[in-house]
């Protein structure tokens, strides 16, 4: 059992205790840095420096694809009735293949009719003729005035113009009824139907739309300093949704640049029976060659804000985080612009995990060679 006395020795220490404690907080005493924790890294990194490396020179771009040339076939008969429509959106056609009949019947009788109206003029310009020869062979006999051959002479002239308007009529509707078949005017696919069978067409209604030679190409939107970069004929890859690329060539580079959105046009030819479809979004890159570039791992960069960042690890093992403006990617690679030098460390993996003034563990890293790399 615990004697009174020590109680009181033991109520003084804690009191004396408590004094002293309650002196050094007024006197503004500090720990010690030996009383300090150590702060704990909060990663295990490996750090690389950027590498020059030959990339290849592209220019990276998006755009629609589109046909080439879009035929509009329209009806060139007016009134008629539309009879039968022989293909549909998909098909492919060729040049003078029927796609449509209207019904002919008012056509082809008005045909006959004139036809036998030409024969009535061819007759009666026959006749003319013959009383125009004998009225010439009756001249200087004195039998006929000099009117009544004129008579006769002016009789076979209005008969052969009545012989040739008639004639013209009759190729006019003779041309009305070819028109009653709608012909393809180039080989190509149809992309659009618009013709219903039973309808009364005016002339000039479209009734298909035409791919022609079913060609089509990539519309790229570049920059107008990109597009001065570019020429006919240069080599493309183009890539649909699903990633698959094809070779396409420079057509033309628009002369022009687009007021609203400070674009200019690049058209790429697309080689046929490539799976693209006319209205697809497409993206691209044109290929200059090769050239060097400062690149730094893929890994290594970190997005912050919307903008691409590394990280710079300080002596003391603190990172310190650049912006940096990047460019070109190839492979694993990707090239930088501005930001770091060559001699800079940066974290070479794990850098999304990272904010800027962290403490980082160095491992033992294999230092990426500083030489040239393909």
């Amino acid at each position: 059992m615990i004697s009174s006395r020590h109680l009181k020795l033991l109520s003084v220490a804690a009191a004396l205790a408590a004094a002293a404690a309650a002196i050094a907080l007024r006197a503004g005493a500090a720990p010690s840095p030996a009383q300090l924790p150590a702060a704990q890294p909060a990663l295990t990194v490996s750090t690389v420096r950027p590498q020059t490396t030959v990339l290849p020179a592209r220019i990276r771009a998006n755009g629609s694809v589109a046909a080439w040339q879009e035929a509009s076939i329209g009806s060139e008969a007016s009134g008629l009735r539309l009879a039968s429509v022989l293909v549909n959106v998909g098909d492919v056609v060729r040049r003078g293949q029927v796609l449509a009949r209207f019904v002919p019947d008012t056509v082809q009788a008005t045909l006959a009719q004139l036809n036998a109206s030409l024969a009535e003029a061819e007759a009666s310009a026959a006749d003319a003729a013959a009383n125009a020869e004998r009225a010439r062979s009756l001249a200087h006999s004195g039998a006929l005035s000099e009117q009544q051959i004129n008579q006769y002479l002016t009789a076979e002239q209005m008969a052969k113009a009545r012989v040739q308007a008639q004639r013209a009529a009759v190729r006019l509707q003779a041309l009305r009824l070819a028109q009653t078949e709608v012909s393809a005017p180039d080989d190509g696919v149809i992309s659009a139907r618009l013709a219903t069978p039973g309808a009364v067409t005016p002339a000039g209604q479209e009734l298909f739309r035409l791919i022609r030679g079913a060609r089509l190409e990539w519309r790229a939107e570049v920059t107008p300093e990109e597009a001065a970069r570019l020429r006919p004929g240069m080599a493309v890859q183009v890539a649909d949704a699903s990633g698959a690329a094809i070779a396409g060539r420079v057509r033309l580079v628009a002369p022009t640049v687009d007021p609203r959105t400070r674009s200019a046009l690049v058209y790429v030819d697309l080689p046929p029976s490539n799976g693209f479809k006319a209205g697809m979004f497409a993206t691209g890159e044109f290929e200059f060659g090769e050239s060097m570039a400062l690149t730094v791992p893929e890994a290594a960069l970190a997005m912050r804000d919307g903008f691409p960042v590394v990280f710079r690890v300080q002596a003391d093992g603190r990172v310190e985080q650049v912006r940096v403006r990047v460019a070109r990617r190839h492979v694993n690679r990707v090239e930088v612009l501005e930001g770091i030098t060559a001699q800079a460390e940066v974290v070479a993996s794990g850098a999304a995990f990272l904010n800027d003034g962290d403490t980082v563990k160095l491992a033992t890293p294999a230092r990426e060679s500083l030489a040239a790399v393909r």
